[in-house]
Parts: structure tokens; C-alpha cells; sequence
């Protein structure tokens, strides 16, 4: 019989990888991966900067390069952290396989069994994923409208003693959800007088299509410096392509020292051809103006969605209403469960995610996320009907049991 590591019996597959599986079918109309709408790839500009970075660094761009990553992508990374009043240098920046990876490195230099990691609840199930095969002890944190409140993670920070804080700030997925101005400044206030390490994820800060920009959460009290118990994550995935695969990580020398080492034993290097390609494309082109054109169409969309709901579900089911992002989340009410909703909805052709995967103790089943950036105004019309529908026939089937 062959044997494998005790982690892996309690390891999880992904519920959306898995949900996608069933919405390859093109007639259904999918609220349920996490995707950007293909419609605003570059795929003119990147073929451009393929060529480009062919002709004059081929060699360079097909050799092997070091674990950090290509110098002028990381100089362009810190440079726009600095534009947002962080500051940061080059040597801050570790190029990574998307910030998905950043997840592993920093869990892998990190965490031993029985460590505990403060997580928001719900939160991103990938991060559930990442963070388990480590084998932590999870502790989560209720998310309210503004945050986490500052008691609770005071508590936790006490009685817990936990390696980690993961927190998605920003348009937090699932929820959509964002800490306040507020919130931010007491987190980053009680960390600094702890030896937890902060890893904030940010795939969708600019994104924003309403309100005013947060400063990050992961700055050292009243200053506009990193600190050194933080790590931030980023990526490209959500402003240029998923398909390239390239994210960072940046934290300073105590952290990426040992994040180093742990991403040379993975892989010695993230896709160097592909770091050429993207640097040349965000030397050449008008980024500003290619992020500025997304934010204008998903706020549309997620504008669309929000009318939707609340033309066509009943008052008690609560959404959110995110002031960027990618994603909506529901809150049904109680006895209505939303993976008894999906089966039902994918007999009548649209998907979404229930919030059960959300979870670290297996609740909120009564709740599921929307994802409104991969589908078009008409497929968001058509697919809040269909769904619609299903809850009005499973509301009046509760009420009549």
C-alpha cells in the first residue's frame, strides 16, 4: 500500500476548482469562480511585448534568473507602493507564482503543527487551504461591516498567541467587505506590541470603483513605513492576466530572508520569460488607463447586480454592497441552506458558491458568494432572474413544510 504524509488526510480540495468542473457547461451562467472578465485582457499589448522582449533579451528572457525576481518588475512594484505612501524598495519585493504562493512561502516559514492562525470568518477558502496542510489550529475572527472588531483581536492576541493574522482588508473575498480607516489603525497598533506576523492580502485595491483609498493596514503606527511584522501580498492576476501567474510578496529582510529559502526549495524561481514580457508591457503602455477602463465596467456590473437583488429577492435575504472587488455575499435566512440552493440552481443553469467552504468550522451554511466581474450586464440579468426563481420555489417550499 503506498503511503503518504499525515497532512494530506485532512488536506481539502477546492470547492470552486470544483464547482468550475460543472460550469464548463455553456449554458450555465456562472457566478462562482473568482475570475476577471477576459474581455479586459491585453491581449494586443502583451503579444506586442512578447516580441518585443524576444528581440532584444531572448536569451536573458529563456535563462535561468534569481529567486527574487527581475529587478525592474520589482523597482515597478515598491514604486507604486510608494505612489500609495508605503515605503518600500525594491529589495522589499519577491516576485511570486501569483499571491497564492505567497500564501505557502510565508505558511512554510512560518508555521509548525498546532500553531494558530487568526483568520477573518469567513475568509478566502484558498487561504484555508494553504494554511491547513501546515496543520495550524484556526481562530476566527467574526467580520463585521468595518472589520474585525479591536477587543476581539486583542483577545485572541492574548490568550491564542497566534502566528498569524491573515486578513484580506480590501473588497475581502468572499464578502466584499472592507476595514474602515478605524479598524486598520487599532489592528496595526495591537500587532506592533505582539510577535504575530500580519499577512495582508490585497488582489483588489484597485479595483475600487466607489469610495476613498485605505492605506494598508501592515504600516508601523502613525508612519507611512512597512512594518517588519508584516507581510503584504499582490498580484497581477486581477489587473493584467490571471494566465501569467505572477504575484508578489514584500516584507522586509527578518521575513523574506526565510521566505527566500523556502521559494528556492519550490520551485528556485517564478517563470522569468513571463516577468520580462509583463515588465516590457507596463513600461510601454498605459496601465493607468487599462485599470481605470475594468474598475469602470465592474462597478457597472456590480451596480447591475445589487439592482437585481434588490428588485427581485425578499427583505430576508441580506447582501452586501462593496465599493469594489469582485464579489457580492448573501446571508439567507435560517433553515435555507445554500448547497441544498446550488443543486437546485444548476438544474436551471446558473452557479454560484456557497458560504459553508468560507468556513473553518464548517458553519454558514445559510450564506453563499457572487462573483459579478466574469459575466456581462445581459448574462448578470439573465442569471440573477434564474436565480431568483430558485429562491422564490425553495422559499415557498420551506414555508409550506
Amino acid at each position: 500500500m503506498l503511503r503518504f504524509s499525515r497532512r494530506m488526510a485532512t488536506a481539502r480540495r477546492s470547492f470552486v476548482r470544483e464547482i468550475l468542473k460543472v460550469t464548463e457547461d455553456p449554458s450555465i451562467i456562472s457566478f462562482a469562480g473568482g475570475l476577471p472578465n477576459p474581455r479586459f485582457f491585453p491581449i494586443a499589448e502583451l503579444s506586442r511585448a512578447t516580441q518585443k522582449t524576444m528581440s532584444e533579451s531572448g536569451a536573458a528572457a529563456l535563462q535561468y534568473s534569481t529567486t527574487e525576481g527581475f529587478p525592474p518588475l520589482r523597482e515597478y512594484i515598491a514604486a507604486r507602493y510608494r505612489r500609495r505612501g508605503v515605503q518600500v524598495g525594491a529589495n522589499d519585493i519577491l516576485i511570486t507564482n501569483g499571491s497564492q504562493q505567497g500564501l505557502d512561502l510565508v505558511a512554510k516559514a512560518v508555521l509548525d503543527q498546532g500553531d494558530v492562525v487568526l483568520v477573518e470568518r469567513p475568509t478566502y477558502l484558498a487561504a484555508i487551504q494553504a494554511f491547513g496542510l501546515f496543520e495550524p489550529r484556526f481562530r476566527a475572527l467574526e467580520l463585521c461591516e468595518d472589520g474585525v472588531q479591536s477587543d476581539l483581536i486583542a483577545r485572541s492576541l492574548t490568550e491564542d498567541q497566534p502566528k498569524i493574522l491573515y486578513a484580506i482588508p480590501t473588497f475581502q473575498n468572499p464578502t466584499g467587505i472592507s476595514w474602515s480607516a478605524a479598524r486598520r489603525r487599532e489592528a496595526a497598533s495591537l500587532l506592533s506590541a505582539s510577535n504575530t506576523i500580519l499577512v495582508e492580502d490585497d488582489p483588489y485595491s484597485e479595483l475600487r470603483f466607489a469610495g476613498e483609498p485605505l492605506a494598508p493596514m501592515g504600516l508601523v503606527p502613525g508612519t507611512s513605513d512597512l512594518a517588519p511584522w508584516a507581510v503584504l501580498l499582490g498580484t497581477f492576476s486581477k489587473t493584467v492576466a490571471p494566465g501569467m501567474r505572477l504575484g508578489w510578496l514584500c516584507a522586509h529582510h527578518e521575513i523574506m530572508e526565510r521566505v527566500i529559502v523556502a521559494k528556492q526549495a519550490a520551485d528556485l524561481q517564478s517563470n522569468g520569460f513571463a516577468q520580462l514580457v509583463l515588465n516590457r508591457y507596463l513600461s510601454d503602455d498605459d496601465v493607468e488607463s487599462h485599470i481605470a477602463h475594468i474598475r469602470e465596467a465592474y462597478g457597472r456590473q456590480r451596480d447591475l447586480m445589487v439592482h437585481l437583488y434588490e428588485k427581485l429577492f425578499p427583505p430576508e435575504v441580506l447582501c452586501t454592497k462593496p465599493e469594489g472587488g469582485m464579489f457580492l455575499w448573501m446571508t439567507l435566512p435560517k433553515g435555507l441552506s445554500s448547497m441544498d440552493l446550488l443543486e437546485k440552481a444548476i438544474k436551471a443553469k446558473v452557479a454560484f458558491v456557497p458560504g459553508q467552504a468560507f468556513f473553518t468550522d464548517d458553519c454558514g451554511g445559510n450564506t453563499m458568494r457572487l462573483n459579478f466581474s466574469n459575466a456581462d450586464e445581459p448574462m448578470i440579468e439573465e442569471g440573477m432572474k434564474r436565480l431568483a426563481r430558485v429562491f422564490a420555489t425553495a422559499t415557498l417550499l420551506r414555508k409550506a413544510s
